[in-house]
């Protein structure tokens, strides 16, 4: 079973049952960035630190970081989403996910949100 968690950042984690973890942003953040245009990913090995910024999100009104919310290692990236970023609003929670990456500590998912908790800090 998988598990949602979620940043102050507005990026969205899913807990895989092999324990790495998807990453993604929320329907919040792509509603506010508007039509997104351009993804720039990491590279697949890459080891980030938590809170890095690992892939870069541009659209008609901003550029945005999504920044990692554990350290950790990219074990896969969405490389559908450089050709079609559009995916991120059209299906941000599932065909627009960015990273899955190997948490270096699983722990680090216990300082995040969870579903009730984001959804307090979306409606404030």
């Amino acid at each position: 079973m998988s598990a949602m968690h979620y940043t102050e950042d507005h990026e969205w984690i899913r807990t895989e049952a092999d324990g790495t973890a998807t990453i993604g942003i929320t329907d919040h953040a792509q509603d506010a960035l508007g039509d997104i245009v351009f993804i720039e990913m990491p590279e697949v090995g890459r080891q980030f630190a938590k809170g890095d910024a690992a892939c870069v999100v541009e659209s008609v009104k901003a550029a945005a970081d999504v920044k990692m919310p554990m350290a950790g290692t990219i074990v896969a990236v969405n490389t559908a989403l450089p050709d079609d970023p559009a995916k991120v609003n059209t299906d941000p929670m599932d065909e627009g996910w960015f990273l899955r990456v190997r948490p270096d500590d699983a722990a680090d998912l216990d300082a995040l949100m969870d579903d009730a908790a984001y959804a307090k800090l979306i409606e404030s």
